[in-house]
Formats: structure tokens, C-alpha cells, sequence
């Protein structure tokens, strides 16, 4: 009976161990199979949030399933990071994080972080950069750098400067305009992104920002803010009569921002390699790249996830070489 019942036991114990370690092969080959979250670290009306949802909405229909935005905002980002890390690395929780986010926050956020971000969130591809403008309130009665730079000397303390939050890049790019123009303005941080500050510039409770100008444009062509500058080496087709930082008397002084796609530590290369085909493929649709262009996004796909990973690693150094001569923290 015993030996008997061992043969019988053997076949089915054998078909139990191949299903238990095919299972994860079979998951990874039916990738994916239900709706896909990505999480947004910002606030919706921002740049990171609209290319969100633009990719969110193809890559939906590339990979044949629902991907639903979540906005996790605070804490310059970390909170939404933060969800992301701790998600399960299965390819269903992505991560759009940005310059700030993922480059940024490593150095900035040194002492609050429990994990460095180009280590605890792989890499899979790049997706836009964006130039920058130097907005005013059309409320603020300056209209070139020139008269920002007399107007802010005569009045120290008086003019206003939004960011994402001490430590962005917008303000980083701030405090060098600052330096070298030898001014003193105060910095008002709002910890959910550009789509928090654009109604209290339009009503002038803060004057000047550098800010993206796919979050902003439209405020700008409806008269209701004021391009004084531009980040790009020459000056954009969209705004032909605006000059350059370089043109205002300022160059090297401005950012233009990228944003990225990234998932939790640890998730199989196979379902990786999936999300940046449709990437790839999401961002040569023709009605992606006239949504972007129209909000000045520039679509920017990474030759593959491992080049992406070294380009963030790239920004992580060279970001903490500039916040160390600023000499920026957080408290």
C-alpha cells in the first residue's frame, strides 16, 4: 500500500513543482492581464501629470488594458515615490517621476529618504522634455528681465518666486538667476507642483516662476501671464518675440525638464522590455505627437531602459554638484 500510494504521489508531486516554478514564466507571458496603475508624484494640471495621462491613454490601448493615473502628491514627490517603491514589482504599479523626483530628491531629500531612487525604482524609458519659460503675471507690472532686475533691486523682498518646493529645480534655477543678477526675492514653495501656484501668479500673489511651458502656454497666449524668457538655446517658433535666458543677459541659467517612466526594484526584465515597447510605441502615434506639440512637449523615447538608467544616474551627480554650491537643504 505504501509503495502503491508513493507511485501514485510521484506524477502528481512532479505536475505540482512544474506548475510552481512555470507559474511566474506563464504570469510574465500574459502580461498584462488587468489594469495597470500609474502613479503621478504632483498634483493634476502640471506637466509631469498631463504627459502622464497622454501616455497613460495609449499605452492603454498598446498593451490592450485599463492604466488609471494616481495622483500621490507632497513632499516634493516622495510620497508618490514612496507608493512606488513599495508596490509590488509586477508590472502593474508604474511610476512617472521627473528631474526633481528622481534626480533631485536623492541629493536634496538625503536625510529623509529610505532609499535612493535610481536604485529602488528601475528604469524604462524616457518620455518628453519640456523647455522652461520665465513667467510674470501679466498682473506684475514688469515686462522684460531687464525691468524684473530694476523693479526687484528697488524693491528687495518684495517680489515673490514659486517652486515645487525647496530643492526643485525651478527653484535651484531661481536662486542662480538670483546670483547672478544680484537680487533678493522671496521663494514661496508649493508642495503640489506647477498646477498649484499658475491661479495665485494669474492673480499676482506671486510674481515670477520658471515654469514648464506645456503647464503654461495657453496662460500665456490668453494674455493672462507673461513670457519673459526662454531655457532653449534659441528662441521657440511658438514665441517668436520672447527672448532667450542667453539673449536676456543669462546664459546657462534655466532647465529644461524631462520626465520618465519607472517601475518598483525588482521587476521581471520580460514585462520591462513590454512596457517600453508600448512606450515606443505610444510616443510615435501621430495624435500623441500633435497633443504634445501642441502644449510644446517634445516626445523622447530612450534607445532601452538600461540607457535611461545611466542618463538618471548622469542627473543624480551632476544635480548634487549644483545643490552643494547653492548650498540648499532641507531642514
Amino acid at each position: 500500500m505504501t509503495l502503491m500510494t508513493r507511485k501514485w504521489m510521484s506524477p502528481a508531486l512532479a505536475l505540482a513543482a512544474f506548475f510552481s516554478l512555470s507559474c511566474p514564466a506563464l504570469a510574465q507571458e500574459r502580461y498584462p492581464d488587468k489594469t495597470i496603475r500609474m502613479i503621478v508624484p504632483l498634483a493634476p494640471g502640471g506637466a509631469t501629470d498631463t504627459i502622464a495621462r497622454i501616455v497613460a491613454k495609449q499605452i492603454s490601448t498598446e498593451l490592450a488594458v485599463p492604466v488609471t493615473i494616481d495622483n500621490r502628491t507632497g513632499a516634493g514627490g516622495i510620497i508618490g515615490m514612496d507608493a512606488a517603491v513599495r508596490a509590488a514589482p509586477d508590472g502593474y504599479t508604474l511610476f512617472v517621476g521627473n528631474l526633481s523626483t528622481n534626480a533631485l530628491n536623492q541629493t536634496v531629500y538625503a536625510d529623509k529618504l529610505k532609499f535612493k531612487p535610481d536604485d529602488a525604482l528601475m528604469p524604462v524609458s524616457m518620455l518628453a522634455t519640456i523647455p522652461h519659460l520665465l513667467v510674470s503675471s501679466a498682473k506684475f507690472e514688469p515686462t522684460t528681465v531687464k525691468e524684473l532686475i530694476t523693479y526687484a533691486k528697488a524693491n528687495p523682498g518684495k517680489v515673490n518666486h514659486a517652486s515645487p518646493g525647496v530643492g526643485s529645480y525651478s527653484m535651484l534655477d531661481m536662486l542662480n538667476f538670483e546670483k547672478a543678477a544680484g537680487l533678493h526675492m522671496v521663494h514661496v514653495p508649493y508642495a503640489g507642483g506647477a498646477g498649484q501656484y499658475i491661479a495665485p501668479m494669474v492673480s499676482n500673489e506671486v510674481q515670477i516662476a520658471f515654469l514648464n511651458a506645456s503647464s503654461v502656454i495657453e496662460m500665456v497666449r490668453a494674455g493672462k501671464l507673461r513670457a519673459l524668457a526662454v531655457t532653449t538655446d534659441k528662441r521657440l517658433p511658438e514665441l517668436p518675440n520672447v527672448p532667450t535666458m542667453a539673449e536676456a543677459g543669462f546664459p546657462g541659467i534655466g532647465t529644461n525638464a524631462w520626465q520618465g517612466l519607472f517601475v518598483p526594484k525588482g521587476t521581471p526584465k520580460p514585462v520591462v522590455d513590454r512596457l517600453y515597447a508600448a512606450v515606443a510605441e505610444a510616443l510615435r502615434q501621430p495624435e500623441v505627437l500633435e497633443t504634445f506639440k501642441k502644449q510644446l512637449i517634445i516626445a523622447a523615447v530612450s534607445p532601452s531602459p538600461e540607457e535611461y538608467g545611466k542618463f538618471v544616474k548622469t542627473e543624480v551627480s551632476r544635480w548634487a554638484t549644483i545643490v552643494s554650491s547653492l548650498n540648499v537643504k532641507v531642514e
